[in-house]
């Protein structure tokens, strides 16, 4: 039986979606900025918006088909790929289609005025910071593995 192993991406993607996360130190620093620059993207859907959710879409599709693959011996982070990936997904289609509810939804998220926005973009910027951190550790870990 052929023992686990960290896939040599995998840190990659962590430290990817953590530095994601980390960016929105910058809705703490300049709220208005922040909403308009995220909400020109999604509204625009320019080459940027598409090379981006392009890239996003790919990183969870390939965790996700990575966690079926090693369904039997999976590491426990790599319920991240189906959890948080499937999420990203279902977001990345609502943004693309549409979707009235989650246009509104994400309208309330960038309303910079909005009382619950430290406690939003904070939590997010918390979860970025677990994320890279749990990125770095793969990293580390599949070197030693690679060593051993």
């Amino acid at each position: 039986m052929e023992a686990r192993r960290i896939e040599a991406v995998e840190p990659w993607v962590f430290i990817f979606f953590g530095l994601f996360h980390l960016h929105r130190i910058w809705a703490l620093v300049d709220r208005d900025a922040y909403a308009r620059f995220w909400l020109g993207v999604m509204d625009g859907k320019g080459v940027f918006y598409y090379v981006l959710m392009g890239f996003l879409a790919l990183l969870c599709v390939w965790g996700i088909v990575l966690f079926f693959r090693n369904l039997h011996s999976n590491y426990w982070w790599r319920w991240a790929y189906l959890l948080g990936g499937g999420y990203v997904l279902f977001d990345l289609f609502a943004i693309a289609a549409g979707l009235e509810v989650w246009q509104a939804l994400l309208r309330k998220m960038f309303d910079a005025s909005a009382p619950y926005w430290n406690l939003l973009w904070g939590a997010f910027i918390v979860m970025g910071g677990a994320v890279f951190s749990l990125g770095i550790y793969l990293a580390v870990m599949r070197r030693k593995q690679a060593s051993a």
